[in-house]
């Protein structure tokens, strides 16, 4: 009887706060971390845009300290993923532009050809690509010497132009705060959807042994 008592004290203990109501608490706490796992996700893109408007005006010591802005918020914050990472376009066509010019001065008895190849070319793309260097350097081809030019040329790599930031699966802020508090509704519904059953089954169980 003793047992049959506290089998039933517990499930009444467990029945006052019912499933729905759970389901409300975890229905709005899904809707705050998602609320909160957006707005990480859009500081990022901001972020990402100030660094790439940055690289568009030229100014390297601006650039890298939006990229450092970039990077630290990305670090600290979850959901900011940035894909295939960032791509500073504008500096990379620059640095070429820049590569091709020191190479081209008072190289060639046709004058500054890396210029010509670029009134050529620059027309035809609408943005810096390994096409427009294709373009570039068969326009330089035409000229005499050009092979020496494009040999010469220090070319940066591409590749060192991109930046990829990696984001933590939780962080300690407003996201990931909220992502816990729902992980711990979803714990206290499976547990107590748990222990009733265990509580039902053992009440049976000692029913059918009196």
């Amino acid at each position: 009887m003793t047992d049959k008592k506290k089998i039933n004290k517990n499930l009444r203990r467990l029945q006052r706060v019912k499933t729905w109501q759970l389901l409300i608490v975890l229905l709005l706490a899904g809707f705050v971390a998602a609320t909160f796992l957006r707005l990480n996700n859009i500081g990022m893109a901001q972020r990402r845009d100030a660094v790439l408007a940055a690289d568009e005006t030229g100014d390297n010591e601006i650039t890298q300290n939006r990229l450092y802005d970039l990077q630290r918020y990305v670090s600290a914050h979850m959901n900011t993923d940035m894909g295939n990472g960032l791509y500073l376009e504008s500096a990379y066509k620059r640095d070429v532009q820049t590569a091709y010019e020191i190479a081209a001065v008072d190289t060639n008895p046709n004058g500054n050809i890396y210029k010509k190849a670029q009134e050529v070319c620059a027309p035809q793309f609408t943005h810096w690509s390994q096409a427009y260097i294709q373009c570039t350097t068969v326009e330089l081809a035409k000229y005499p010497a050009a092979g020496d030019l494009v040999s010469s040329a220090n070319l940066p790599r591409a590749d060192a132009y991109r930046h990829v930031f990696v984001s933590p699966l939780w962080s300690p802020d407003f996201a990931g705060l909220s992502v816990l508090f729902f992980g711990i509704v979803v714990f206290m519904i499976l547990v107590r959807l748990l222990g009733v059953l265990i509580l039902r089954l053992l009440l049976k169980k000692h029913n059918t042994t009196i």
